[in-house]
């Protein structure tokens, strides 16, 4: 079969191999990943599109990248040479909602943010809500096993996926998972695709499990004189049975950046600040407020405030969501080049790891702005440097590569949510151990024998 034959069997202006249109489609947002040489693109209107297209690439040893926004920061959805882009973008429709057994089934390419909306009137939640919220699909925070700013209370993408309907490498069409609440008839291979960044199959549907629509948060907001106090506030609050809903943390810079791109009237004299949510009931709330108060202070809090008042919470997440556009201002004014990094640690090692970013700073000389999903351990560090500066671009790309290795010397791990994909792939042998290595090439060549989906990518460094 040509690639005529193809666009013939699949929906009408599906396929193209426009090279302007290719290039269009060619890369999502990280910098420092290639995606050069597509030959095509598809843009999938329906999973025997899909399927048509894994026939093809199998029958003639065509590697495909599957893709959905492209919202990604770790090149996952980059073109590679010889490849077909598969998008499932257009696949954005909410098939079934179940009220009676909170289940709602749907498209990979449906945005985050379209489905809450969706299930709003139902009075019905899908919790995980990363940064990229309005932006990201759900394919591809299945893809990644996006987290996001609730997780912390909530859980992650994993959490709420009961079934997914996947297209093997051969174009096998399988629906992994059953619907029912619990299921133990044989593995569960469902999981395996969570977080598997279209290395093993093309997610073409997923059914999610919801949950009663979220009640409104008490807000709390408290400054500190520098990060390591704010950090330590979050550690030692989890510690003592804290139970928040979103607790996020900004340093300085951060601060700084939001305002400067938002006058957002944030305390640009702190060193630090957390926002910190509990939506439990007003008796509950009220005391866990009063908790965090008290371990704010004896950590050195220089104040701490709090609301119930729902705009005010809404005013207080929405500047949060605003940090990577704050972050873009900054770098595109200072030679354009940012580099986030996504580190995960355990709670209690987040004081020292701000104390560790504060002598790559000094001794770097880069700025390196932090916030993080604090009450996961979630940080995200970015790195700004000037792109058209070879010498200070190499010192940026060493620091990232430094940052991940002081997460993974304090327990933590190269990636919360964001993956692997190309950025990352040479650091994933650090973190997996021989045998954990062996294992998932074992499961990789199970599934894509001739390792046609997404190469290069997460495993192609092991």
């Amino acid at each position: 079969m040509t690639i005529e034959q193809l666009a013939a069997r699949l929906s009408a202006g599906a396929l193209t191999t426009d090279p302007d249109i290719i290039a269009a489609h060619a890369r999502d947002e990280a910098l420092f990943c290639p995606h050069e040489g597509a030959i095509a693109l598809v843009r999938a209107a329906s999973a025997s599109d899909v399927q048509e297209v894994m026939r093809y690439a199998t029958a003639n040893r065509v590697p495909v990248v599957p893709q959905g926004a492209r919202s990604g920061i770790s090149g996952g959805a980059n073109g590679s040479p010889g490849a077909i882009l598969l998008n499932v973008s257009r696949m954005n429709e909410v098939v079934a909602v179940d009220e009676a057994e909170r289940l709602v089934t749907v498209q990979p390419g449906i945005i985050n943010q379209d489905l809450k909306d969706h299930l709003a009137p139902y009075g019905l939640s899908y919790p995980p809500d990363p940064g990229s919220v309005a932006l990201s699909s759900i394919g591809g925070n299945i893809a990644t096993n996006a987290g996001g700013l609730c997780c912390v209370k909530y859980g992650v993408t994993r959490d709420y996926v009961r079934s997914l309907t996947v297209v093997l490498a051969d174009g096998t069409l399988t629906t992994l998972g059953p619907r029912t609440a619990k299921g133990v008839a044989g593995l569960d291979l469902r999981h395996l695709f969570i977080g598997s960044e279209g290395t093993l199959g093309v997610i073409v549907e997923a059914t999610l499990r919801l949950i009663p629509a979220l009640p409104e948060p008490v807000t709390a907001v408290a400054t500190f004189p520098d990060e390591r106090t704010g950090l330590q506030t979050v550690a030692d609050f989890m510690a003592a049975g804290g139970v928040p809903s979103l607790l996020e943390f900004l340093d300085a810079t951060s601060l700084s950046m939001l305002n400067a791109f938002g006058d957002f009237g944030l305390d640009e004299d702190a060193g630090s600040m957390l926002i910190m949510q509990i939506d439990e009931n007003p008796t509950d709330s009220e005391a866990a407020m009063a908790v965090f108060a008290e371990v704010a202070q004896a950590c050195g809090a220089l104040d701490v405030a709090y609301s119930d008042d729902p705009a005010d919470s809404a005013a207080l997440v929405a500047a949060r969501r605003m940090i990577q556009p704050a972050y873009e201002k900054f770098a595109h004014a200072h030679g354009g080049g940012q580099l986030l990094d996504d580190v995960c640690l355990p709670r209690m090692a987040m004081p020292e790891f701000c104390d560790r970013l504060g002598e790559l700073r000094s001794r770097s000389g880069l700025t390196i702005a932090l916030v993080a999903h604090a009450g996961d351990g979630n940080t995200h560090p970015s790195v700004f440097f000037d792109a058209a500066d070879a010498e200070e671009t190499a010192r940026a790309q060493e620091v990232f590569g430094e940052i991940m290795r002081i997460g993974l010397e304090l327990g933590g791990t190269i990636t919360g949510e964001h993956g692997v994909g190309y950025l990352k792939r040479d650091w994933l042998s650090s973190e997996l151990d021989e045998g954990g290595q062996r294992m998932q090439l074992a499961v990789k060549a199970a599934l894509d024998p001739l390792g046609i989906l997404n190469p290069g990518k997460m495993f192609g460094a092991l």
